[in-house]
């Protein structure tokens, strides 16, 4: 794992999951990432592929390490950016659920269902998916088979 302050994610939400955007812009500001938000900008309603789409394609071209996507159930946002070739979104609900996403499934993007969990729980996700490594092992042969060749 890269220090804190080595990492660069990009964020991006739909008006359902604005705030705990905030509230992880903040945790993550106070370690020292250096961060993206592609949006949204509000609790305005708005469409989540209309920021998802540039939040993947910048992780996925490298301009950033991970991302981490928020709406209100996590689904739509995660079906969004898993459309891109390169990127592996998990949605996640529990602090196992992300460990295993990384260590398991090598996910370059966190994805978190803002209604459904509280922002103590989004904060405990959010570090320990970025303090885990890919295993790789047997699990590198399945993650090289995720993208359609």
């Amino acid at each position: 794992m890269k220090n804190w302050n080595e990492l660069r994610i990009a964020l991006a939400s739909d008006h359902a999951g604005y705030n705990l955007k905030l509230e992880v812009i903040k945790h993550l500001e106070s370690k020292g990432v250096t961060l993206h938000d592609f949006g949204c900008f509000s609790t305005e309603s708005c469409d989540y592929p209309d920021f998802a789409h540039p939040m993947a394609a910048a992780v996925e071209q490298g301009e950033y390490d991970y991302g981490i996507t928020i709406c209100s159930t996590g689904n739509g946002i995660c079906m969004t950016a898993n459309k891109h070739q390169g990127i592996r979104a998990a949605l996640c609900w529990d602090v196992r659920i992300a460990q295993l996403a990384r260590q398991h499934n090598n996910a370059n993007v966190l994805g978190l269902p803002a209604n459904f969990i509280s922002q103590d729980l989004a904060l405990q996700m959010v570090d320990t998916f970025f303090t885990t490594d890919f295993e790789g092992g047997r699990h590198e042969r399945r993650v090289n088979k995720i993208p359609l060749q």
